[in-house]
């Protein structure tokens, strides 16, 4: 048996998860500098490297792999053991990329997490222990070096007969501060004359009010929002020998970040998020749905006996249209979010018809906040 289900006008059959917010303004709460931004040059620094994980349980690469082969060739050969390449079997190692992140202000002798992935043909880093491997930056230097046991937060299970069972992605692991800090990237926020606070999210708005709050906590004129993503603070001479309490100071005052208004619509997956600021102006919105089911049943043909037909099965299908009654609603007029999602709801529309319901209203010029497609 067999079933199609088609929903007219209904475009995408995509599940929605809809979550029904209102939170008034009097209930949000202002955030951190340090929450919503960061002064320049605090940020971290990418790391990649090339290594080999061994000890695995029969899961490493294909002999075919030929990098992998070259690879633990010459590492034996830099210890002195001399292998023909064509005669070496890897299928208890892998060759994997190396990643992570340095952190600015870490020292050497400091430990990061490193991820691993393969890039041959394993079927699994389960087990398996990532040898010494030098991680460097975009410049060419080293900056750490790695090694350790690996941790996959998954499984691969293959039987006999070809059938396998996998959780997650078992060619990807971590190595818990498995890289060691061997050369520290320098930040020097000392013998400065100013400051660059840069925004995550740059906004006009925002930067004003950062501006404002510094200048209302220092005293005088110190900080100006040069632009949506950056304000400029001037350092006070009280502050020329205290670099660390200032930015502690600044990065601890709290501010109202402003957002636009924005519904965030992702297709794959039916999720639509929608800002407190979001504003619908009157609009007539009509919605019905058309259902047509359509169940086949097959019966079975027998001949007569003695003669020379054979038996065929043969497929009978039933149709069945049911269309439900429209509505015509009035939804809008400057209302917020909650009661946009209330009123939706009033309409009769299910989760997996907001997303077309809004994509109309915006069609039709009365939804007052971008909608953005992911």
């Amino acid at each position: 048996m067999s079933r199609v289900s088609r929903n007219i006008p209904i475009l995408l059959l995509s599940m929605l998860l809809c979550v029904q917010l209102q939170l008034p303004v009097s209930e949000i709460h202002a955030a951190r500098i340090k929450d919503i931004a960061s002064f320049m040059g605090d940020r971290p620094n990418q790391l990649i490297g090339y290594g080999l994980i061994v000890g695995l349980n029969g899961t490493g690469d294909n002999n075919k792999t030929q990098f992998t082969v070259n690879t633990l060739a010459n590492l034996l050969d830099n210890m002195g053991i001399h292998v023909n390449p064509e005669q070496v079997k890897v299928k208890n190692v892998a060759a994997v990329m190396a990643t992570a992140k340095l952190p600015s202000f870490v020292r050497k002798g400091s430990r990061v997490d490193v991820q691993v992935s393969s890039i041959g043909d394993a079927k699994s880093l389960e087990g398996g222990t990532l040898l010494l491997t030098p991680l460097a930056g975009p410049d060419g230097r080293t900056y750490a070096v790695a090694q350790g046991p690996i941790s996959v937060g998954g499984f691969s299970i293959s039987g006999g007969s070809g059938s396998s069972v996998q959780k997650n992605h078992p060619t990807v692991g971590l190595v818990s501060g498995g890289a060691l800090v061997e050369q520290e990237v320098s930040v020097a926020y000392d013998h400065l004359e100013q400051l660059d606070l840069v925004l995550g999210n740059p906004d006009f708005s925002t930067a004003q009010k950062v501006a404002h709050r510094v200048n209302e906590s220092l005293g005088g004129t110190v900080a100006q929002a040069v632009d949506a993503g950056t304000v400029r603070i001037q350092i006070p001479d009280a502050y020329q020998q205290n670099m660390v309490g200032l930015i502690s100071k600044v990065e601890s005052l709290e501010v109202q970040p402003d957002t636009a208004a924005k519904i965030v619509v992702n297709e794959r997956t039916g999720t639509i998020v929608m800002g407190e600021n979001v504003r619908i102006s009157p609009v007539a919105v009509a919605h019905g749905n058309l259902t047509v089911q359509i169940t086949e049943t097959p019966t079975v043909s027998q001949p007569q006996p003695f003669s020379n037909g054979k038996t065929v099965v043969t497929p009978q299908s039933d149709i069945e249209v049911q269309e439900q009654k429209g509505h015509l609603s009035l939804v809008g007029g400057g209302v917020t979010l909650g009661q946009v999602v209330k009123g939706l709801n009033s309409i009769g529309a299910t989760p997996r018809d907001l997303i077309n319901i809004l994509q109309a209203i915006r069609a039709a010029g009365a939804l007052q906040a971008k909608l953005e497609l992911i």
